[in-house]
């Protein structure tokens, strides 16, 4: 997804930066990255060391990664949509006709391309087939200002969840998972990243590139309403299932109901509710519908209301953080913007590896996350320094083009110019 900010003079020139926001593209190459942590699995991880401390920090890494990065990388595409239709003010006449074109032709060419990586066999749970169906949902919203996609975005939050649960409630079990999506019931409800829930972090991205990113009161306010949300997230779900028993009543549902816990010897109630722990840490998308206790819980891909606080929090502190860090150490964090500028060439390449290697994340295997992330930055920086623009990212801008220009062909030109974004 391009990120490159439509010209209105001076303004959108400062602010791009020369077609980029170096702090967005460090942001995106994190949550890559953070994927690739998950993808590779704990046993990848070497720099802490095979002792006790060292498989505690592994785990630690992997546990922070999972969720959070995939919903960090829904997040920065809501970003790069504003961004690329108007930024604080939405794109409208040809300049929005050009945008909607092009982002049609990036669902199309994505969600294409994630089938085909699901067919390498890769133990993945490819999202990009997802991330397609999510520009198509937020296409009907890129005329909106932040306040309207802010709202959209909480309603999404709360709604999303509810909905999801009280509809699976209703479903019959699915089916064994083959694929990373099995079709519109996998994207909406039941799949691995359903757009219940992925879209509050898309639409919420939406809200923050709308924003002046530049402004130090706008970081600011987006770095304090981060922490409260990952305080609200992960804390009020923390307060509701222990502190407040809800973890007991998770219990109860998993035993049927048969066995009343409040008579229960506490030290035969501990490996139960560490049992229950452990389930809701191994979730993939979605809670069971045994409980409405489930909507309390915030591990990662849960879809709960909670989760999606607390990720979208951790993704505004990490954005914000990302952008300040670049403009005091663009140069070291260089290597880190190019593998950003092009994550979905970065993404499919890691992907097409593990799949030729016969590569699984249950592998124990210290030191292939390392070699991973450091292959990605040294061939990502690179391309950048030699070729520019990345190769994949590179032919989705040109077929985007190519089919906006058919589209607007006959069209007065947009306000400031072409509606093209500006050259690198």
């Amino acid at each position: 997804m391009s990120q490159q900010i439509p010209q209105r003079g001076a303004q959108g020139a400062r602010d791009a930066r020369g077609g980029r926001i170096v702090g967005i593209d460090v942001a995106r190459a994190l949550a890559v990255f953070g994927m690739f942590t998950v993808h590779l699995g704990v046993g990848s991880i070497g720099v802490f060391g095979g002792d006790a401390f060292g498989e505690s920090a592994a785990e630690a890494l992997h546990q922070l990664t999972r969720g959070r990065s995939s919903a960090l990388f829904a997040f920065l595409a809501g970003v790069s949509l504003a961004l690329m239709t108007g930024r604080t003010r939405p794109a409208d006449g040809t300049a929005l006709q050009r945008a909607r074109a092009r982002i049609l032709v990036r669902a199309l060419v994505l969600a294409l391309l994630g089938m085909l990586l699901d067919l390498t066999g890769a133990p993945i749970a490819v999202i990009l087939t997802y991330y397609g169906g999510f520009f198509l949902l937020a296409l009907p919203l890129l005329r909106l200002r932040a306040p309207a996609l802010w709202c959209i975005a909480a309603a999404v939050a709360v709604l999303g969840p509810v909905l999801s649960f009280a509809v699976r409630d209703r479903m019959a079990e699915p089916p064994l998972r083959v694929s990373s999506i099995g079709g519109i019931t996998d994207f909406l409800l039941t799949g691995y990243y359903p757009a219940a829930t992925f879209m509050a972090f898309v639409v919420a991205g939406m809200a923050v590139g709308r924003l002046d990113l530049a402004a130090p009161r706008v970081r600011a306010a987006l770095a304090a309403g981060g922490a409260g949300l990952v305080l609200l997230g992960y804390g009020g779900s923390w307060l509701l299932l222990y502190p407040l028993g809800g973890i007991d009543r998770l219990v109860q549902a998993r035993l049927g109901g048969a066995v009343d816990l409040s008579a229960t010897d506490p030290v035969l109630r501990a490996p139960l509710r560490s049992d229950v722990a452990a389930e809701l840490g191994d979730l993939h998308g979605q809670v069971p519908t045994d409980s409405l206790w489930y909507l309390v819980v915030a591990a990662p891909h849960s879809g709960t209301g909670f989760e999606i606080a607390g990720a979208v929090g951790t993704a505004l502190v990490v954005l914000v953080a990302c952008m300040v860090a670049a403009e005091f150490a663009a140069a070291p964090l260089y290597p880190l913007a190019a593998a950003g500028s092009m994550a979905l060439t970065v993404y499919t390449g890691h992907i097409l590896v593990i799949a030729a290697l016969g590569y699984s994340f249950q592998d124990d295997a210290p030191f292939r996350l390392e070699v991973f992330v450091i292959g990605a930055l040294l061939t990502a920086t690179l391309w950048r320094m030699l070729l520019g623009r990345g190769p994949l990212e590179r032919a989705l801008g040109s077929a985007g083009d190519a089919v906006a220009d058919l589209v607007t062909a006959g069209a007065p030109p947009a306000e400031g110019g072409t509606g093209r974004p500006p050259p690198r």
